[in-house]
């Protein structure tokens, strides 16, 4: 498939519309969207914005929280890096920075009311979709708790969207109270997500 994405992720990459915003909080910095994908792409991770050190990379998921979700689906560095199979379109492109306190601030609405639909219909051959946190799940699967969202990952699953939570480790605590998160939903998750990739060899 012809790779007619370049001018859309051209825009993106200009986006300013939060200029103002970022300038506004604790880390006082500027936009710096990341998006990356391709029209082949069958599988979504669909997160929630990058963090700081994704900001200062350029390349989505270069933190620990992508070691953690890289060991849950059981993909290589190579296979997850490959846009041409995988997308990674987080709800936010850009860092939304901190506040006073040090805390992470929420991916801004106006992003995705701005770019998603465009951007998930650049993707026509998607088969599979990972929603990453609550702000993925609210946009993929409609409103609900996330824990109950993620419990309810079977029959979200049977119509191809996978609710995670978002690798963090402030969600340590939730998945040692969640043994089944590991024991059952990973293992399931590994093995779609590797049946969709050999499909598409």
């Amino acid at each position: 498939m012809q790779d007619n994405a370049a001018p859309l992720l051209a825009r993106i990459a200009r986006c300013r519309l939060c200029a103002d915003r970022f300038a506004a909080t604790a880390t006082a910095h500027a936009p710096r969207p990341v998006a990356w994908f391709a029209p082949s792409a069958r599988i979504l991770i669909a997160g929630q914005a990058p963090g700081a050190r994704v900001h200062a990379s350029g390349r989505p998921f270069t933190d620990a929280s992508g070691d953690r979700l890289r060991e849950w689906t059981g993909l290589t560095e190579a296979e997850f890096y490959d846009r041409t199979r995988i997308a990674i379109v987080p709800m936010a492109f850009c860092f939304p920075g901190y506040d006073a306190k040090g805390a992470d601030l929420p991916p801004p609405p106006i992003c995705a009311q701005t770019w998603r639909a465009e951007v998930m219909a650049a993707l026509p051959l998607l088969r599979l979709t990972l929603a990453v946190g609550g702000a993925a799940m609210r946009w993929h699967l409609g409103p609900g708790p996330v824990a109950a969202q993620v419990a309810d990952w079977r029959s979200h699953a049977a119509r191809g969207v996978w609710p995670l939570p978002h690798p963090s480790w402030r969600n340590t605590g939730w998945l040692r109270k969640n043994p089944w998160f590991e024991s059952d939903l990973v293992p399931e998750l590994r093995r779609t997500l590797r049946a969709v990739l050999e499909d598409d060899a």
